[in-house]
């Protein structure tokens, strides 16, 4: 009955709409994990694993981290369901709790904008990489078109590479890589991929 639940949950989450659009954020996050064979790759905000589950062939070993028990719950499922033998998944909120662990890599995918505090958790995101460690983040460009109380409308660049550099991170590369309709609050938006190395 229980699988049931989360099964329903799965479902409403991994829409068509959001299966393409990690699709498109897959293939531009793995030209970033070149060379992480022997890497440890975290996912945090990482939902039902759609972004990091398909990464699995590129890391040695992979933490797929959410706040949201269901969340965990249906990626565990998918992990158990495809065989998946080098991927744990924890609920976990690291703006309310430090982890006791570190890792080679972080990917954050369309989360940063769901949590208020920018600087906060990217302080602890910074704690939890090694020395030359990579931060990945992939979100929405600034979009002046909306207005939501709980959700941030997108980041200029700028800004984040600055916000970046305050926390401790260097050479922040950043780009625009894909331009989409309707995909940001039935806006049209853009996405930006920045990858920034802990000192």
């Amino acid at each position: 009955m229980e699988e049931n639940v989360f099964e329903q949950i799965a479902q409403k989450y991994d829409t068509e709409e959001r299966k393409e659009l990690a699709h498109v954020i897959v293939n531009e996050v793995r030209h970033e994990l070149q060379h992480s064979k022997s890497k440890a790759l975290l996912d945090y905000g990482s939902g039902t694993g759609l972004i990091s589950l398909e990464l699995t062939d590129l890391v040695e070993s992979l933490i797929l981290v959410d706040s949201s028990e269901q969340m965990v719950e249906v990626a565990k499922t998918k992990i158990t369901r495809n065989g998946i033998t080098h991927s744990t998944v924890l609920q976990s909120d690291f703006t309310q709790e430090t982890p006791g662990f570190k890792v080679d890599i972080i990917v954050i995918s369309l989360v940063l904008l769901h949590i208020p505090d920018t600087n906060k958790i990217l302080k602890a995101l910074y704690k939890v990489l090694n020395d030359g460690g990579k931060l990945i983040i992939v979100d929405f460009d600034k979009n002046e078109q909306i207005n939501h109380p709980k959700v941030h409308n997108g980041f200029s660049q700028n800004e984040l590479t600055e916000r970046l550099t305050q926390v401790g991170f260097k050479s922040t590369k950043i780009k625009t890589f894909y331009h989409g309709k309707r995909i940001f609050m039935k806006q049209d938006a853009s996405l930006f991929i920045a990858g920034s190395i802990k000192k």
